[in-house]
């Protein structure tokens, strides 16, 4: 069985903002092109659970779209919320153990839909395996930071970098595992 692989996929300003500080995402569409996804429909097919913060999901249902993940396994990590809906499970325990569970079952690999908190805490437990990220050419000069101070140091090999002719470049990195440089 090939091991499945958590995937971050997420789009951030030049200055590392992934929303701006009342959430937005307005700014994203500066870079939205007739038939150009950023290989977002590709990914989407390597994968069969998603996971995400409560806030992004939040922010998805108040898109007015149909849920983006149906037919995939997606679970929402909250706090405060349990159970599950038509589209989630709400999960509030500890992260190492839901990866861990789920990369002991056969599968497709884990879908990393944000949020900040998300990826911050995976970060902390060194849960990510590879890091595709869409740099947006804009400065938005506060918000929601993607990458939160006092996370551990890691060492990335880089794997692509593909320049769009929107202005996006999208990097992707494969966390190097056994030592922090």
């Amino acid at each position: 069985m090939e091991e499945r692989r958590v995937i971050l996929y997420i789009a951030m300003s030049v200055d590392g903002y992934i929303a701006t500080d009342s959430g937005s995402l307005d700014w994203l569409e500066t870079v939205e092109r007739p038939g150009q996804d950023y290989g977002y429909e590709t990914l989407l097919r390597q994968m069969d659970t998603v996971i995400m913060g409560r806030k992004t999901y939040e922010k998805v249902l108040s898109f007015g779209i149909e849920f983006p993940h149906k037919g995939r396994i997606c679970y929402v990590i909250s706090g405060s919320q349990k159970g599950s809906d038509e589209n989630v499970t709400f999960y509030g325990g500890k992260l190492t153990e839901l990866i861990t569970n789920i990369k002991s079952k056969p599968g497709k690999n884990i879908f990393i839909d944000g949020g900040a908190e998300v990826v911050n805490s995976l970060m902390q437990a060194d849960l990510i395996d590879d890091y595709i990220l869409s740099v947006i050419p804009i400065f938005l000069g506060s918000g929601i930071r993607l990458f939160k101070d006092g996370r551990p140091e890691m060492s990335m090999s880089l794997l692509s970098v593909t320049n769009y002719e929107s202005g996006l470049v999208q990097m992707r990195y494969e966390r190097t595992k056994g030592g922090s440089t």
